[in-house]
């Protein structure tokens, strides 16, 4: 069981979605901030969202977001690609947000074992802004298909990223 996703679209198992990548395409991802959605075969982490504005159902591990959640995109600091407590000295995504972009998030284990640094952070599967707006390098699907996708996702679901021609 696996996601496959390309330029346009997000497919799981029969169900597809219109989505948004980063604003420089799927690619290879070079270093931090180069706004390219990383080609390659990842596994999901966790699951984490807003238990104020969403409830999911999912067999993947959920991690509420709370106030003070960051997510370290800061090559300097040990903590770089995980998920942190705020304030921090190093610079870091705040999860917790107004606007709904973050009420739920696949973190996919993009450059996490190994870590290395400046090889780029926090790449998710969230929610898409409106007219899906392209991203800095995640993946954007609108929250009523994330909301499906979460429900069915499996321990062993595999993330297929595909730069189609």
């Amino acid at each position: 069981m696996h996601i496959l996703i390309n330029k346009k679209y997000l497919t799981f198992n029969n169900y597809k979605a219109k989505c948004s990548i980063g604003k420089r395409g799927i690619g290879l991802k070079r270093k931090e901030g180069d706004l390219i959605t990383p080609e390659g075969k990842y596994k999901i982490k966790f699951i984490l969202y807003r238990k104020d504005r969403v409830k999911i159902q999912s067999k993947i591990k959920k991690i509420v977001i709370k106030k003070e959640m960051g997510w370290c995109d800061d090559p300097n600091s040990k903590q770089y690609n995980k998920l942190i407590k705020l304030p921090s000295v190093y610079n870091c995504e705040k999860l917790y947000k107004k606007e709904n972009v973050y009420d739920i998030i696949i973190v996919l284990n993009y450059n996490m074992n190994p870590t290395v640094k400046n090889k780029g952070s926090a790449i998710f599967i969230h929610v898409a802004k409106k007219n899906y707006k392209k991203t800095e390098g995640c993946v954007a699907v609108k929250k009523v298909h994330l909301l499906k996708i979460t429900k069915n996702l499996k321990r062993n679901t595999k993330v297929m990223i595909e730069n189609q021609k």
